[in-house]
């Protein structure tokens, strides 16, 4: 079974404004509400490519209702936790003309780290060993940096392989549970050895530094440069397909859901390089944080190259 966890979801509104201008009143021409949070796309990615999982989240008022509704009207299995206050909304303003996206982000309801334990204690009750655990997305205001650390511990104790996509210090602090898999990008791997990466060379043995604290897979995503992914005995490089752009948010989630599926499936490693940098350029074309039909993600499959470095 997959689980997704989103500690701090959000209803993505995404409108459209050709020629969005400061301090004037800008006209929406299109506009479309999505259920979101990182652990959430990547449920909505995987439920596309016809896997099944289980979305974890905190989900408080109104705007927590219609998440919840919206999932399970998609099929999506959905576990929610309440919290003082309304889960938050963010507007995504997309500017055709300009080319130009531009996020402005609520803040979300009030969370403690009492209610962030229960919340783990009632997860890890529930997994069954070789169950899968996507830890992704930011952490709630007020909440302990150390969270994902605990959380990735603590799962990976219960028997579950233990997936992290986050940033900054919830990045960091989750590494030192030892994930399964974690997937920062090339500025975000470069924050966490202390130095500049700039060639692939640099970025495979910075993330095989990762492999060696205890990390079995790492993948950096390099946007037009594709991915790489190095685990303790192979370093491999996977191309991006470039294709028209109608959202960019969530992509990061669609490759994720992507690894998490083809490993659930048990793939081989070069045919989930292929599904996930697939099912990232997909989902790039779609509007907002809907995810991709199958069938799109297929057809794009082939254009992906796939080179072993070492």
């Amino acid at each position: 079974m997959i689980y997704t966890v989103t500690l701090n979801p959000a209803l993505d509104k995404t409108v459209h404004i050709p020629d969005f201008t400061l301090d004037v009143v800008n006209r929406i021409t299109e506009l479309r509400r999505d259920a979101g949070g990182k652990g959430i796309n990547v449920s909505k990615v995987i439920q596309k490519l016809g896997g099944t999982s289980e979305a974890v989240a905190i989900l408080s008022g109104d705007t927590g209702n219609w998440i919840a509704g919206a999932l399970k009207q998609a099929g999506i299995r959905v576990k929610a936790f309440p919290a003082n206050g309304e889960t938050r909304t963010n507007l995504k303003v997309i500017d055709p003309v300009n080319d130009t996206h531009t996020d402005i982000n609520e803040p979300g309801p009030e969370v403690t780290d009492d209610m962030l334990k229960e919340m783990l204690d009632v997860l890890a009750e529930e997994v069954c060993e070789g169950d899968y655990v996507v830890l992704s997305g930011s952490l709630p205001a007020g909440v302990s940096r150390s969270t994902y650390g605990a959380w990735t511990r603590t799962l990976r104790h219960a028997g579950a392989h233990v997936y992290l996509d986050a940033d900054g210090d919830a990045l960091e602090a989750g590494l030192s549970g030892k994930p399964f898999f974690t997937k920062p990008n090339n500025h975000e791997l470069s924050a966490l050895v202390g130095r500049e990466l700039t060639t692939v060379e640099e970025i495979a043995a910075a993330a095989h530094e990762l492999v060696e604290k205890g990390v079995e897979r790492v993948v950096v995503s390099m946007g037009g440069e594709g991915a790489l992914l190095a685990t303790a005995d192979e370093t491999w490089h996977a191309s991006s397909v470039k294709v028209p752009v109608g959202s960019t948010v969530g992509a990061g989630d669609s490759v994720v859901a992507a690894f998490v599926y083809a490993d659930a499936q048990g793939m081989g490693v070069e045919d989930t390089l292929r599904l996930a940098m697939a099912t990232g350029a997909a989902n790039v074309m779609e509007s907002g944080t809907q995810a991709a039909e199958r069938s799109v993600v297929d057809g794009l499959v082939d254009q992906v190259k796939v080179t072993r470095l070492a």
